[in-house]
């Protein structure tokens, strides 16, 4: 009687466990990556002509990434327009515009690199999803385009 419950809670926690661990499938994935180019172009900011949003590669295809494995790609770009002012205020204020588009709208954890902070040259934003995995780049250029936009799904099942 002892070994049979032990066998029946040992089973449980298996499916339990493994419940917890699957990863999500490529569908799932490419699902969320498309709500976020949804809602990348309907965005306040975004929708805004002035900002010149183009999506250069659309989430809807499949890219073979490992052995029976895919991913998704979104690449976007746009521009926000430096009007009479400091090269470094532009870009502080076009890293935290596009910050806050990437935590408030869409979703992603930011990694902050406050080594980059002020640099002239251009400033990298990192940011991830963890259900399902995506990870997102965004390049904040000094010149036109202001923003270089990429995400990519994990490398997952279909």
């Amino acid at each position: 009687m002892r070994v049979a419950r032990l066998l029946a809670i040992g089973l449980a926690l298996a499916m339990v466990a493994s419940g917890c661990t699957s990863e999500p499938s490529l569908k799932e994935a490419a699902a969320e990556l498309q709500k976020d180019t949804q809602r990348l172009e309907t965005n306040d900011v975004f929708k805004n002509p002035l900002k010149k949003l183009r999506i250069l590669q659309r989430p809807d295809k499949d890219i073979r990434c490992d052995k029976d494995k895919f991913k998704r790609v979104l690449r976007a770009t746009a521009d926000y327009v430096r009007i009479n002012e400091p090269l470094d205020a532009h870009l502080d204020q076009a890293q935290t515009l596009m910050e806050n588009t990437l935590a408030q709208a869409l979703g992603y954890k930011l990694e902050f690199d406050f080594s980059q902070m002020d640099a002239k040259e251009g400033r990298f934003i990192y940011g991830a999803k963890s259900d399902p995995t995506i990870k997102v780049t965004v390049y904040v250029a000094p010149e036109a385009p202001t923003w270089r936009l990429h995400a990519v799904t994990a490398c997952l099942p279909r």
